[in-house]
């Protein structure tokens, strides 16, 4: 059984965004979608994989973070973990706040560290694969 695509249409219906966001999306290489025809009328697919990346973006973006922001976490967590977009994966990340680097940092998720984190008064963002698997199946 072969990968199934969406096209540019479906994609932002299933994410719950504009076609204008996914256009700027691409246009900045943040989410690039695996089939892209050149020319006008060109036809623009999305896999599965896509799609993850595309909620993990939209997600992203709707917890406050900047654009710059969320394109890093999204690309930090491709490069951490190679199997972010199994739908059976059930991993958990967090973004913390890191004094030293004065940055956020991509980690497992840890409770207790996140709590501690929350108490300092310093950001903790989770980053949940399985709801966003889930909330893609819906």
């Amino acid at each position: 059984m072969g990968e199934k695509f969406f096209t540019s249409k479906q994609a932002a219906k299933i994410i719950g965004c504009s076609l204008r966001q996914l256009q700027y999306w691409r246009d900045k290489g943040v989410v690039v979608p695996t089939i892209e025809g050149s020319g006008t009328g060109r036809s623009i697919y999305y896999s599965q994989s896509d799609l993850v990346q595309l909620a993990i973006m939209e997600y992203l973006l709707s917890v406050g973070l900047s654009f710059a922001t969320a394109s890093w976490g999204l690309k930090e967590l491709i490069k951490t973990d190679v199997d972010f977009a199994n739908p059976e994966t059930k991993k958990r990340w967090m973004l913390l706040w890191d004094k030293k680097t004065r940055s956020l940092v991509l980690e497992a998720f840890d409770r207790e560290k996140a709590i501690a984190s929350l108490d300092k008064g310093q950001p903790m963002i989770p980053l949940w694969l399985d709801l966003i698997h889930q909330q893609l199946k819906t």
